[in-house]
């Protein structure tokens, strides 16, 4: 299922299902971290569910240990600029390759739900993920008018690195947008809620909820 490939000017892990394509595909866009085991394992989640799944490595092979904040800053200062090209050219190449259907999604996390949303003002996709990825309502105001695909996004109360009332800025902008969106705000949770490889801030309902919910959302809008 999992094989190590290049999609335009990036490379990254390649879940695909079994059984003969083509397939809808989804790109899984790494935390700020880097490409670790977390964001693999995501998307091998997604291939067993019958979607071709790649997950880019914007880091071009370099990482930063869970918890090294400084590290992870600095990784996503020299690579962050770059990110958006190499999310396009991902996208052109993954469109045309063979055992891709056409139809795109795209979910990210922390610094890659953000990056999501960036790809999908710039690239046609048909669905759009963003697990806690900040800024969306300031830096992306302009920005997020290009954006024609269904929105899903997942936000914990508690998330201390998203000011609160910013999830509210960015569902009201939707609204005026006109795209069909849907967010979900979970109570008691904070940042990265979702990470089950990291019991201190790993949240077994709202993850469950949250994975039950991306479900349904790909598989409307990807089959």
């Amino acid at each position: 299922m999992n094989a190590p490939i290049q999609f335009g000017t990036v490379k990254g892990h390649l879940a695909r299902p079994e059984g003969s394509g083509p397939f809808p595909a989804v790109i899984v866009i790494q935390e700020w971290w880097g490409l670790d085991a977390q964001t693999k394992s995501i998307a091998d989640r997604f291939a067993k569910e019958g979607y071709l799944a790649f997950a880019p490595d914007l880091y071009h092979g370099e990482i930063a240990q869970l918890g090294d904040s400084d590290t992870a800053t600095n990784l996503v200062q020299k690579y962050a600029p770059n990110a958006p090209k190499d999310l396009e050219s991902l996208f052109d190449a993954l469109k045309s390759h063979p055992d891709c259907s056409g139809r795109i999604g795209s979910v990210g996390f922390c610094f890659g739900g953000r990056m999501s949303l960036l790809l999908s003002t710039t690239r046609p996709l048909h669905a759009v993920c963003t697990f806690y990825g900040g800024g969306m309502q300031t830096v992306f105001d302009q920005l997020l008018r290009n954006l024609k695909a269904p929105v899903l996004g997942f936000f914990g109360d508690a998330d201390v690195s998203i000011p609160a009332g910013t999830v509210g800025q960015f569902d009201r902008l939707l609204d005026e947008i006109g795209v069909e969106h849907e967010i979900i705000m979970y109570p008691n949770s904070g940042h990265a809620f979702f990470r089950d490889s990291d019991p201190q801030v790993y949240k077994p309902e709202a993850s469950k909820d949250a994975w039950e919910r991306t479900k349904k959302f790909f598989a409307k809008h990807l089959n």
